[in-house]
């Protein structure tokens, strides 16, 4: 396991850049699950324009103005919280030995947070003073449904990130009770589903405050959300970020399968989780999982790699709005829901039956799938 670049890198390139450590791994693929998802998105968007099914929207601008106070302040703020917490940790010999635990602590480099929140202001100050008029205009311009993807993935990843961290605490509730502010800071315990979830319902109050229909842009996102499920699960494979499955002391089904892909410990995982490994000189991760356990987020990446395909295949086939976007709920839910035979996660006890909060999500996708994926089909409900 690579709990940071810093240490993917000395294996595998022979090198040590202590700058790579501030670089979560995790992070790093949920970043490019996000860049490669937004990028499929805007394309899917682009065929959907030029077919016709999506329109503009008259803006309103005034051009030549030169910055307010406003965007001065937020652009100093903004320069000020990226040198004060992540430029600044390249300043620290401390900070680079355990990056994210200076990253989510009050500590920080005030020098530097000032030096960049300046830049910024000024960088800002320069860029709007360069198109200044000596009298603003008033220009009228269309924004089309592609040209608002950079602010559709800012709102999934802030809501996104907001609701993984509740859904955590609400499935860990004995543990956040016990330090709350700690738990909601803690860069670790994230739920997928709260993520969709609390993203998803943003995504939908924003597409209406837009006037860009649902059920359009349900399709053209939902190979993208199924690429990016599966490119996120390589970081937690890479990480061992603690999803993966229960015990598994069987024997392999068939020769060819690897060890590693049956059976895993997850050295150095970056929970720190298990028992010591000897002689080991990876600083604060030296610990791996006492027995074998399944792999679960390497099975989640073949899966969701293998239904992003089928999605992506049956996205200019399939003429009904909504329906392709159904198979997607349906296609997650199933997945998620066998996966979770086998994966280590809190059960609730709701008549007699003990299901995971991943289940009881994944089996209400399940049918939202299938209703959605009918309701599309009717011409008089879903408008074209």
């Amino acid at each position: 396991m690579y709990p940071n670049l810093y240490y993917a890198f000395r294996d595998l390139f022979g090198v040590e850049w202590r700058g790579l450590r501030v670089i979560n791994s995790f992070g790093f693929f949920v970043a490019l699950s996000f860049l490669a998802a937004a990028w499929l998105l805007v394309k899917e968007l682009q065929r959907k324009q030029a077919e016709g099914k999506l329109k503009s929207a008259e803006r309103t601008i005034i051009l030549g103005e030169p910055a307010s106070i406003t965007e001065l302040l937020l652009n100093f703020v903004l320069g000020f919280i990226l040198g004060y917490k992540i430029i600044g940790v390249f300043f620290s010999r401390e900070a680079l030995n355990d990056p994210q635990s200076y990253i989510f602590s009050s500590s920080g480099n005030l020098l530097v947070g000032i030096i960049t929140g300046a830049f910024f202001t000024f960088w800002k100050w320069w860029e709007k003073n360069k198109v200044k008029l000596a009298t603003p205009e008033k220009r009228v311009v269309r924004i089309w449904p592609s040209d608002r993807v950079g602010d559709i993935v800012i709102i999934a990843a802030i809501a996104g990130f907001l609701g993984a961290k509740i859904f955590d605490n609400l499935e860990n509730w004995d543990r956040f009770i016990k330090d709350p502010l700690g738990n909601l800071l803690s860069p670790s315990g994230l739920t997928f589903y709260g993520g969709l979830i609390v993203a998803g319902a943003a995504i939908i109050i924003y597409l209406r405050n837009n006037k860009i229909p649902f059920f359009h842009f349900g399709d053209a996102i939902a190979p993208s959300m199924m690429l990016a499920y599966g490119l996120g699960r390589i970081g937690c494979q890479v990480a061992g970020d603690g999803d993966w499955g229960i015990t598994n002391l069987k024997s392999k089904p068939a020769s060819w399968i690897p060890d590693w892909a049956w059976s895993y410990k997850y050295p150095h995982n970056v929970n720190k989780e298990g028992i010591s490994i000897p002689d080991c000189s990876w600083d604060n991760y030296c610990n791996q999982l006492p027995q074998g356990v399944y792999p679960t987020p390497l099975y989640e990446i073949i899966a969701s790699l293998i239904l992003f395909v089928i999605l992506w295949s049956l996205r200019k086939k399939i003429k009904s709005p909504g329906r392709l976007f159904g198979l997607y709920l349906i296609f997650n839910g199933m997945e998620r829901f066998f996966i979770e035979k086998i994966r280590v996660n809190t059960t609730y006890s709701i008549f007699g039956f003990h299901p995971t909060q991943a289940e009881i999500i994944s089996a209400v996708l399940f049918l939202s799938g299938c209703i959605v994926f009918y309701l599309a089909g009717k011409k008089n409900l879903v408008k074209e």
